[in-house]
């Protein structure tokens, strides 16, 4: 987890490995961030006892992990399965280290470890580990390639070793045993005697190894690791004797030339993920102003409300500007998290606030909507409108959804906080404590509030000696606008402010006067001496609003969204006497919240007095009134198939521009 790795204040005793030049801005572990509140603390459980070892049993069952002790010869056998499979087994070490780190459990150590002897063994003598290549090297699947690093556009060698570099950080950390570790640093030396300027010259199809590489740079001080990782990205649109991938794996130009997402969407945020990480380190400025572009035109042109990024099934890529489907939305649940990661970064680098709320739209609607409640059904694919035919699956034949989700779900509390000197972010809000070191002190603080159905949040703080600093809230974009760029705005002006108030330990004197602050970036700024009880508290306004889109997206034309808070509602079917797509919510209907205990975990619902088209039997349509529900986005699909509408209709010349599909 990236938090943890840039908290520690020495990399654990590692030959040769130092401290260096990071990211100004350092996220507080997850280990040091306890949730305790009633939205994430469920996720979180049932992540740890269900998804980790659900996953696991789903891995066992598809041969993935027979995959391993077969290459091992530990077992007879043949390669069975995608050949990009090892990486998914990968991704669940990494998610149960995680759990690890804030609950240990001998029973599922003891399985790592065995797991991890099987990995070992399926590693080839000078450090090459790729299961498909190595069970038959002279019969490999198809896309393999007839010999190693020959088929590099496709067959995600390099993708799945950088997961496992990810993986064996992660474990390093938790257990402290260097078994995975080692297997890594052995996979890296090879992979770094093949590639380089002097080298050989190419690129992974499918980017990853980048982000794993300057894990291992970080916990060994390796620095051909971080050589490494920026020769893969600086290499992309060169072609030096080899023949370019294209812009669907970002190889149709240099990374610094690119001002725009093209592509696969997976892929691409990883990309951009791995070049902040590279940035942030070695201070490359023409990655930043290639992200910032990219940003820019991504969040301007090319991003569902939900977060959500890579609309085209096809490819599962990136489309033109503004084209973003509803029905036929592709947004998988694997580009959100691709997503959450790079803007996560990019807040690390520039500590601006946009980039968070990014981040929470994300991950409230984009990735959560891509997990059941019970943790064992997810998506692939995250419409924005259904016509009955989706439900989410216990596994896929391609399963890096389900496995990129059990890692991310234990390391969210490491998106909540972040130091930069003596500086304090707040970035999310979620009731729970958390210990954050600051250059010069060590603080408790306290979060308490019911966010995201309630925008009262309470902020305690215990240094452990009085000293000043400066506190930095973020306040929610969503307060102001819809979202950060003019692709989406409210129908109306947001007419209440933020409420802000200072509490003081030591007294009773100052608590509930309103206190002078400043805002920056969109933070709200408390610069003051702290001591033991001082605190801040918010008041966020959570009316129901109506959204729009930019004209140019021809699928919500003549249709609004509704959004309270940070998250966004939709339209099912269940709700609404089983029809979603005929429903109308003229622009006058009163809209009204109503938190629902008994529903769905616990749902705050909105209502309103809509319409419904009706077809009579002469063939002519009409309206008649209609109470409409919506839910948040996220809990869908959870109470059977059935229709489903983010964007509902204005009025009924919406109706007859229907949803490409």
């Amino acid at each position: 987890m990236l938090s943890t790795i840039l908290a520690a204040a020495v990399t654990l005793g590692l030959p040769g490995a130092s401290q260096a030049k990071d990211y100004a801005i350092a996220p507080v572990p997850f280990t040091a961030v306890k949730i305790q509140d009633e939205f994430w603390l469920p996720r979180l459980e049932t992540n740890r006892k269900v998804t980790v070892r659900y996953c696991f049993k789903q891995c066992e069952d598809t041969h993935r992990i027979d995959n391993f002790a077969v290459a091992g010869k530990l077992k007879p056998g043949k390669f069975e399965g995608i050949y990009f499979n090892d990486s998914d087994v990968y991704k669940v070490i990494e998610g149960a280290a995680y759990s690890l780190s804030v609950h240990p459990d001998p029973e599922l150590d003891k399985y790592l470890d065995d797991l991890i002897a099987k990995i070992a063994a399926a590693q080839e003598p000078d450090g090459y580990l790729y299961c498909a290549r190595t069970i038959d090297p002279q019969n490999p699947p198809k896309h393999c390639g007839p010999t190693r690093w020959s088929n590099l556009g496709v067959n995600h060698e390099l993708y799945n070793v950088g997961h496992m570099y990810e993986a064996a950080v992660a474990h390093y950390l938790a257990t402290g045993k260097r078994s995975l570790l080692d297997v890594a640093i052995k996979n890296a030396n090879l992979i770094d005697s093949v590639f380089g300027p002097d080298k050989k010259h190419d690129v992974p199809g499918h980017q990853e190894i980048e982000i794993g590489l300057v894990k291992l740079y970080r916990v060994t001080g390796e620095e051909r690791y971080l050589k490494l990782a920026k020769f893969f990205l600086d290499e992309r649109g060169h072609d030096c004797g080899r023949k370019l991938y294209g812009p669907q794996v970002q190889d149709h130009m240099p990374v610094v030339q690119q001002d725009k997402p093209v592509g696969h969407a997976v892929r691409a945020g990883y990309m951009y993920s791995g070049m902040a990480d590279v940035a942030a380190i070695t201070g490359e400025t023409a990655y930043l102003g290639a992200l910032g572009k990219i940003w820019d035109h991504m969040t301007g042109t090319n991003q569902y409300i939900t977060g959500g990024v890579g609309g085209l099934g096809k490819h599962e890529a990136f489309g033109d500007d503004y084209e973003l489907p509803n029905l036929a939305a592709y947004s998988e649940t694997c580009a959100s998290i691709a997503n959450a990661l790079w803007n996560h970064r990019m807040f690390l680098l520039h500590g601006e606030s946009k980039y968070v709320d990014v981040l929470e739209r994300v991950l409230y609607n984009g990735f959560l909507a891509g997990v059941s409640m019970t943790g064992d059904k997810f998506f692939y694919v995250n419409p924005l409108a259904a016509d009955g035919k989706h439900e989410r699956s216990p596994w896929f034949g391609c399963a890096c959804c389900p496995v990129n989700v059990v890692r991310i779900v234990p390391s969210l509390p490491g998106y909540v906080y972040a130091v930069k000197g003596d500086d304090i972010y707040v970035n999310l809000f979620a009731a729970g404590t958390a210990t954050v070191k600051t250059k010069n002190n060590t603080v408790k603080i306290t979060q308490e509030t019911r966010y995201p159905w309630d925008g009262t949040i309470r902020l305690t703080l215990e240094p452990e000696k009085p000293a000043k600093f400066r506190l930095l809230v973020r306040e929610p974009g969503w307060t102001q606008a819809a979202w950060p760029t003019d692709l989406y705005r409210f129908a109306s002006r947001p007419s209440e402010p933020v409420g802000v108030q200072r509490h003081d330990g030591r007294s009773d004197e100052l608590a509930g006067v309103e206190s002078e602050i400043t805002r920056a970036n969109g933070w709200i700024v408390q610069e003051r001496v702290w001591t033991k009880g001082d605190g801040l508290s918010l008041s966020l306004p959570m009316p129901v609003r109506r959204v729009l889109a930019h004209q140019n997206i021809p699928d919500c034309r003549g249709r609004v969204a509704i959004m309270r808070g940070p998250i966004v509602y939709c339209a099912e079917g269940v709700d609404n006497g089983g029809r979603a797509l005929d429903l109308v919510l003229p622009d006058d209907a009163e809209l009204t919240a109503e938190h629902r205990s008994d529903l769905l975990g616990g749902v705050t619902v909105i209502k309103a007095k809509g319409q419904r088209v009706v077809n009579d039997a002469d063939g002519q349509t009409r309206l008649e009134p209609a109470d409409i529900t919506l839910i948040p986005y996220y809990a869908w699909a959870h109470r059977g198939k059935g229709e489903m509408a983010v964007w509902l209709p204005r009025d009924t010349k919406a109706l007859t521009a229907q949803p490409a599909k």
